[in-house]
């Protein structure tokens, strides 16, 4: 595929790649890594990846040796070691690929629904972990098509290795229980047209439109219950003040974007491997505007204040603080609604190992609350990625509605500004 920029996984580097799997063997895990085996911060991350042919699981896997299996933490296990700081360290193992790339056997055409047969798959991964015994990493490899692919991968990953009171609140431990994934893609140019004729970024742009879209859903969801309760819908049907909290991941790393395996292996690379997150607490304003680009004003106002502050590198101190001193209280917020991240990836389409990517989609499971939305970025598409608690969200398509609708509805909006 000629036209397609592949995924750079290793290249040559400064170190002989015995020094770099010697460089953490028998080491503690960081105070990040401990922190994501928290009870109330056990997260997974659950990246779908679409490809545009049917994928070869024999070809992947001769692939994964030369590449994945490079990085130490994908062939090594977390031992418990009381004996060092935070109790775990990483020890080498040889890695069993039969053990880690799961290839059901599927029988396309008895499967009705191919895209609620994906969707169902990936929520019965949120009802298990992986393992100690083992990396704690898998890949599922699906051939079957869906209405964006040709086939789907699902790589589970235990974010101890990553790099990377509403109707929608969740009860704190909430998670094991069931999740389910979906995804949205809209146009890219949409939304640079919008942050153009507004002046204002790309986040800012996806915050607001969240917030427009999260109050769609909301106030349909109050009108149903006015319903039930034998009141009359309204068009308005939000209680007064109503207000969600979410937990903004921001990374830290000194470099931003996708950074190539290799680069990040370097010795002094300042994009090294390893959890660099802060999070700061964002207010989500749910009400409805008679214009639209209010969602975006004041999701913009908002955003300015906290990255004014230093909020999000205050809390990656003060997680990093409280694990090195053995206090395990530490954990990402759990009071907040819903969990929401922004990430930048490949401006031009890709591939891996040769097949031709046709969409990315990377959430999280484990986390504890109703709602994580994930958006990313890739060549012409912005897609927004939901993580749901299937009992509190049971139409997370409809949610999707909602939020592609609202940006429509922000750039008509954002266009009339022009012409006026």
């Amino acid at each position: 595929m000629p036209h397609l920029k592949p995924i750079k996984v290793i290249s040559v580097v400064d170190e002989e790649p015995t020094v770099l799997q010697n460089r953490e063997e028998n080491q503690p895990l960081s105070p990040m890594a401990r922190m994501f085996h928290q009870p109330e911060s056990n997260v997974y991350i659950v990246t779908m990846i679409g490809f545009k042919s049917k994928i070869n699981p024999e070809v992947v896997k001769a692939n994964l040796e030369h590449s994945l299996l490079k990085h130490h933490r994908f062939s090594s296990l977390q031992v418990v070691d009381e004996k060092i700081e935070g109790g775990l360290k990483w020890v080498p193992t040889k890695v069993n690929l039969d053990d880690h790339v799961i290839v059901p056997n599927l029988e396309p055409k008895l499967i009705d629904s191919p895209d609620k047969f994906v969707e169902d798959y990936t929520s019965s991964l949120s009802q298990t972990g992986i393992k100690m015994s083992m990396p704690m990493w898998d890949l599922h490899l699906l051939n079957i098509k869906t209405s964006d692919a040709e086939s789907v991968a699902v790589l589970r990953v235990h974010h101890s290795l990553g790099d990377t009171k509403t109707p929608l609140k969740g009860e704190l431990g909430n998670g094991c229980l069931p999740r389910r994934f979906v995804h949205r893609s809209v146009s890219l140019d949409d939304v640079k047209l919008v942050k153009n004729a507004m002046n204002t970024t790309i986040n800012d742009v996806m915050l607001g439109v969240t917030q427009a879209g999260l109050s769609r859903y909301l106030n349909r969801k109050y009108g149903q219950l006015n319903i039930i309760n034998g009141l009359s819908e309204r068009n308005n049907n939000l209680p007064n003040n109503i207000r969600l909290r979410a937990t903004f991941f921001m990374n830290l790393r000194p470099s931003a974007g996708i950074q190539e395996l290799a680069n990040m292996l370097k010795k002094d690379s300042k994009a090294k491997w390893g959890n660099q997150i802060g999070y700061l607490i964002f207010p989500f304003t749910i009400a409805l505007r008679d214009d639209p680009l209010d969602y975006l004003r004041e999701a913009k106002v908002a955003m300015d204040r906290k990255k004014a502050s230093l909020e999000a590198s205050f809390s990656y101190f003060l997680s990093k603080s409280f694990l090195k001193f053995g206090n395990k209280a530490a954990s990402f917020p759990s009071e907040t609604t819903l969990w929401f991240s922004n990430v930048m990836g490949p401006k031009e389409e890709i591939s891996l190992y040769g097949y031709p990517i046709a969409y990315v989609a990377p959430s999280c499971s484990g986390q504890p609350n109703g709602l994580m939305i994930h958006v990313v970025s890739y060549a012409n598409k912005m897609t927004f990625v939901l993580s749901v608690d299937d009992g509190l969200i049971p139409d997370p398509h409809q949610l999707c509605d909602d939020l592609e609708e609202s940006l429509h509805l922000i750039k008509n909006a954002s266009l009339l500004k022009d012409i006026n």
